[in-house]
């Protein structure tokens, strides 16, 4: 039986858009396109479920998308975060559907703030450094850390239901 959706998770079958009018817009096309993925792996399935932990170290689909929500707050809006390990668990009084509307808003709100970055070669918002790295290479990490994520849901998932794919 197919399980609830939880949240409005965007069709994930679309893919990044291969003729964006700028390397920016190529970026967060490739962001979004994994954020939408991640968020598809975690949705729809039953909050005990999501918040199992799949392997020996604690990581549950949920877990993923709040630590991601963090990864995209700190690194795109400058937020701090004073426990990483932290990041990877929702508390007890968050559903899973409060976790995916913060992932989506964390992600409305990040590519509103680089919808103004015209030069990539400048330092990004990184908090609690002198020098952060460029914008651009800002981009690339974020889509590397949510592409390397999106690896792990993939097999949380497939264990939990055998669902399999994007």
């Amino acid at each position: 039986m197919p399980h609830a959706r939880l949240g409005r998770v965007k069709k994930r079958d679309t893919g990044p858009p291969a003729t964006a009018p700028g390397e920016r817009d190529v970026l967060v096309g490739f962001l979004d396109y994994l954020r939408t993925s991640i968020a598809a792996k975690a949705d729809g399935v039953p909050e005990d479920e999501v918040r199992a932990p799949g392997v020996p170290s604690g990581t549950s689909l949920l877990g993923l998308v709040k630590h991601l929500t963090a990864v995209e707050r700190y690194h795109l809006l400058g937020h701090e975060v004073p426990d990483w390990e932290a990041t990877f668990r929702a508390g007890a009084d968050e559903t899973a559907a409060e976790v995916l509307a913060a992932y989506a808003q964390t992600g409305a709100e990040a590519n509103a703030a680089v919808a103004g970055w015209d030069d990539l070669t400048v330092p990004g918002p990184r908090p609690g450094r002198r020098t952060a790295p460029s914008r651009r290479w800002t981009l690339v990490h974020l889509i590397e850390e949510t592409a390397r994520h999106a690896g792990h849901a993939d097999i949380l998932r497939e264990q939990l239901d055998g669902r399999t794919g994007r």
